[in-house]
């Protein structure tokens, strides 16, 4: 038990049972997983949009945060998979009546549950349930607190695949808010680990974590300077949400000096694509015309989403604990 002991992720023969973070992940893994996608993309273009990999499973997608293209991506992803899918209404639950995590887990594992989608706002939460659940069950991270969303990354990195076909040579800057954003930490993790010649990190001082360079990126809190010959540029929206005290002086004032605008672009590469993990707020992290502009992959990473999360959830069912 080896494997499971030094990464809960993984079984004894070192595979995938559970996606709970992007670090402590191989790159073979990783590969493994985007490479399982792009036999998954073509699905989207049949007349019938459906493979019989999880017919007979049953898929909870338990969301305590909101959210849109996370919560229905996967629905879609589980449909094509042809899993029986489960979406709780938290807000109409027994958890919204006090009953603890576990007890809800336990609940509806007695409802022979085969994968747990989640999402919660604390860090460890799917963790947490991943150590409780029976050896048949799986657990899949769809974000928790400022901690990690892995398929988040991994849609990211299907996508900058796509679009520059490796990373060795790649350099890739990470804008705005990464103090709050989980999605900022997974997609380092990745990205480090896939080869990445240089992986940025920009944003103004108050938004940027003290350990950041310790995770092997460079920090840069001038956008121009930080954007400046990047392959790949990825804004991140202002968690207002999850802010306590003035870290800022106002939405304007971050716009002008981090907000992505034509101009400032100009200072990538000419070739260089513009991602964003959603929600996009206009006007405040990224300008509408860099949004519908020819540079941005904006809406293919939704679309290449639904790839993603069928390939980790048709892998996790395969592996045995």
């Amino acid at each position: 038990m080896l494997y499971k002991r030094n990464n809960p992720q993984l079984n004894k023969n070192g595979e995938l049972i559970h996606l709970l973070s992007t670090e402590g992940l191989s790159k073979d893994i990783l590969t493994h997983i985007l490479d399982t996608a792009s036999s998954f993309v073509s699905v989207s273009d049949r007349e019938v949009k459906k493979v019989p990999l999880l017919r007979g499973k049953s898929v909870f997608n338990l969301f305590f945060e909101n959210s849109t293209r996370t919560r229905t991506t996967f629905d879609i992803a589980a449909t094509r998979l042809s899993a029986d899918v489960y979406t709780l209404d938290i807000a109409r639950s027994s958890a919204a009546k006090g009953e603890s995590l576990l007890d809800t887990i336990a609940n509806l594992s007695a409802m022979a549950a085969d994968i747990f989608v989640v999402r919660h706002g604390e860090s460890g939460a799917p963790y947490l349930i991943a150590q409780h659940v029976a050896p048949h069950v799986h657990v899949v991270n769809a974000g928790d607190g400022r901690h990690a969303h892995p398929t988040q990354a991994l849609l990211d990195m299907y996508t900058i695949r796509h679009y520059k076909k490796d990373f060795v040579n790649l350099t890739v800057a990470i804008v705005g808010d990464v103090l709050h954003s989980r999605v900022a930490r997974s997609d380092i993790h990745a990205l480090t680990t896939l080869g990445c010649a240089e992986v940025r990190v920009v944003g103004p001082k108050t938004l940027v974590p003290a350990d950041m360079a310790q995770m092997g990126v460079r920090v840069f809190n001038n956008l121009e300077e930080g954007i400046k010959g990047c392959d790949v540029v990825i804004m991140l929206r202002l968690q207002n949400e999850r802010m306590s005290g003035a870290l800022l002086p106002s939405s304007q004032e971050y716009f002008d000096s981090f907000g992505l605008t034509p101009e400032k672009l100009q200072l990538a590469k000419p070739d260089a694509i513009v991602m964003h993990p959603g929600p996009i707020n206009r006007g405040v992290e990224i300008d509408s015309a860099v949004v519908d502009g020819q540079q941005s992959v904006i809406l293919p990473q939704v679309t290449f989403g639904i790839a993603v999360r069928m390939a980790v959830m048709s892998i996790v069912a395969g592996n045995e604990a």
